[in-house]
């Protein structure tokens, strides 16, 4: 396997899916969002989007806090330290990639 496969077969396959890394991304900026906020910048449905935030939460990338505003409930979002290291590494390895 040439180098520039091998580091395409590194890439963190949670992260690597297209809506996974808009949200990564956007997290990546900011302490926390809450979900208006990402369905807003991902264009994304909130079916889909729950759905991925989801699968992100259960790899340990994205801590979900729900709480209420009043009587509003609302759901705020923020990458873990793992969460953050993991975008790192998948950022260092499509760089790694595309310059062989």
């Amino acid at each position: 396997m040439n180098e520039q496969a091998k580091s395409i077969s590194l890439l963190d396959r949670v992260i690597h899916e297209p809506g996974r890394l808009m949200i990564v991304a956007l997290l990546s900026g900011i302490d926390e969002a809450d979900f208006l906020y990402l369905l807003r910048e991902t264009d994304l449905n909130k079916g889909t989007l729950s759905s991925h935030l989801a699968r992100l939460e259960e790899a340990g990338y994205v801590e979900i806090i729900k709480t209420f505003r009043k009587k509003v409930p609302q759901t705020r979002l923020k990458l873990t330290r793992a969460g953050r290291t993991a975008f790192h590494d998948y950022r260092r390895l499509v760089r790694q990639a595309l310059a062989q």
